[in-house]
């Protein structure tokens, strides 16, 4: 069928056979699908919906648009993790080599800040020399020599996904759960994973602000994974406040180092040890819950993830020595203190995590568009936490800019972000598994 006679198809609400799909995706590839083409699709799609066997179908198609990889030298159970964007979310960066030591290799694609969410690949970039754009054999490479590696989506991997992303950005078509499943599983599964464990976010921070949808979203791709021969777990999580003090690029790794060497925030840290317990349970690794988590825990307490966490900074060009000296991290030109403006003291009921991420963006810690820079050294950190006590004048956190006049836009972002009375009772993030 001509492309035209396929829009129609799903701009009328009928199902595409996999064989279209697949015709569809093909020629976003080699161009005789034209882009204004493709963005029609894409807002028939968004409009009219795919179900899960379309779903499925539309994945395998831009999965192999290019290399998948096989990872041969790797011979043990290969298992990565992908978070669906938060504020403050440097899980990545502890749970990768974190897992790596206790046995299970990582192959990790990452992407890049957008919006008021960050990325993994500006945060690792933040560290002097290191390397993001490893080819596939390097990376292969790696990932049989010291368990993990971390890099951005290569040229040859998943080439429609890049296409039609940007597509969707510039037509107001990202907030769809098939096509967002599309986009994430066909990267993630052309790396040569055997198994995937998906941190879903939701709430004020996230992109899926409601429970429901976050569902929906997470029980798409883990029957996707499914139907595609690769199982899938996903936890739901929460996002209205940043996950640990943190919000940028170089502040996260400072706080990542923190992790490893035991001392990281507790919010961080019950993230990153239930998706690691997901991912040895994946890979047949642990007896049960318990087990895999005190092999986690013995992991990090014995100082082995952290050392994972310096051979990966070597082997992709970094100076590993920000291991030991996070001092050796790149420093803002400009550094303030928020403090608390009122009479008496009082309790921390709430930080709003889009208000937080909004600020790192004003600060140059992220990017409004693709095509933006980013400072590594901007960010807010020093965050309080809800259910901290503050007296008059005491910091509420730090901000980290170029210059004075990026400070001054990212303090007044940050607004009433934080609200004070009587807290919530405490809860838990991880709010359900689906699996």
């Amino acid at each position: 069928m001509r492309t035209q006679d396929l829009i129609a198809r799903k701009r009328d609400g009928r199902a595409l056979a996999p064989g279209e799909l697949k015709a569809f995706v093909q020629g976003v590839v080699s161009g005789d699908v034209s882009l204004p083409q493709a963005a029609a699709m894409l807002m028939a799609m968004v409009l009219n919906g795919l179900d899960d066997t379309e779903t499925a179908a539309l994945t395998f198609a831009m999965l192999h648009s290019g290399r998948v990889l096989e990872l041969k030298l790797v011979s043990r159970y290969k298992v990565d993790k992908h978070s669906t964007g938060g504020v403050g979310d440097k899980v990545s960066l502890v749970l990768a080599p974190l897992v790596a030591a206790a046995g299970v290799p990582v192959p990790m694609i990452s992407g890049r800040s957008l919006g008021h969410t960050g990325g993994t690949l500006d945060k690792l970039e933040a560290i002097p020399g290191f390397r993001t754009d490893l080819e596939a054999d390097e990376f292969e490479r790696q990932v049989a020599r010291i368990g993990c590696a971390m890099i951005g989506q290569t040229a040859e991997l998943a080439p429609a996904d890049r296409i039609l992303y940007g597509l969707r950005d510039a037509t107001a078509t990202v907030e769809c759960i098939p096509l967002i499943c599309a986009s994430i599983l066909s990267k993630k599964l052309a790396e040569g994973i055997d198994a995937l464990v998906l941190d879903v976010k939701c709430g004020r921070g996230a992109f899926m602000k409601s429970r429901e949808d976050a569902r929906r979203l997470a029980r798409t791709m883990v029957e996707v994974g499914r139907q595609l021969g690769k199982p899938a777990t996903a936890l739901i999580t929460r996002m209205d406040e940043p996950l640990g003090r943190a919000a940028g690029n170089a502040v996260e790794v400072r706080e990542t180092i923190a992790c490893l060497r035991g001392g990281g925030p507790s919010d961080l840290m019950e993230v990153t040890y239930a998706l690691g317990v997901e991912m040895l349970a994946a890979a047949g690794v642990g007896e049960d819950v318990a087990d895999r988590r005190r092999r986690l825990e013995s992991v990090l307490d014995s100082g082995q993830a952290l050392d994972r966490f310096r051979a990966l900074i070597e082997a992709q060009g970094g100076n590993p020595a920000v291991a030991d000296d996070p001092d050796l991290l790149p420093r803002a030109g400009a550094v303030r203190e928020v403090r608390y403006s009122g009479a008496q003291s009082a309790v921390v009921r709430a930080v709003d995590a889009l208000a937080v991420g909004e600020c790192a963006v004003l600060l140059g810690a992220g990017r409004k568009r693709e095509s933006d820079a980013v400072d590594p050294a901007a960010g807010v950190d020093a965050l309080v936490r809800a259910g901290e006590r503050v007296e008059p004048g005491d910091v509420l956190c730090r901000l980290h800019a170029a210059d004075t006049k990026r400070l001054d836009e990212g303090e007044q972002r940050l607004g009433d972000a934080f609200a004070f009375g009587d807290p919530e009772p405490a809860a838990s993030l991880i709010l359900e598994r689906i699996g």
